[in-house]
């Protein structure tokens, strides 16, 4: 396996622990529907959480989190309604993300809720 794909496992794993930790109850994880792949699907309370994970090994060429492109937001969007009709949930959706810089010296993990409304 890439070293790329090691790391984006490990980070998604640190966010699956991270969000178990703040109470979430972890729903669906890679979830897929047409061209869309959502990291982890969390409820917690009335909450639907749709959670992108981003994770690199350095911030130097910039945060993870501003490496998500308006089309992987759309993606996702629909992705998030399809799974809402699908499993007839009456819950408010959320888009998250986490990021994560995760290398020898350091393991930061940046939980940033509703984040998609920075992207309007």
């Amino acid at each position: 396996m890439a070293q790329h794909n090691d790391l984006g496992n490990l980070g998604e794993q640190l966010a699956k622990d991270y969000l178990l930790e703040k109470g979430y109850s972890i729903l669906e994880t890679n979830w897929r529907y047409l061209k869309a792949e959502i990291d982890i699907i969390a409820q917690k309370g009335n909450f639907l959480a749709i959670v992108e994970v981003k994770t690199r090994t350095s911030a130097f060429f910039g945060n993870p989190e501003e490496f998500i492109t308006k089309a992987k937001i759309k993606l996702l969007i629909t992705a998030a309604d399809y799974y809402v009709q699908k499993h007839n949930l009456d819950l408010e959706v959320r888009f998250d993300v986490i990021a994560i810089v995760k290398n020898a010296k350091q393991t930061d993990i940046k939980h940033i809720p509703e984040a998609f409304l920075a992207f309007e």
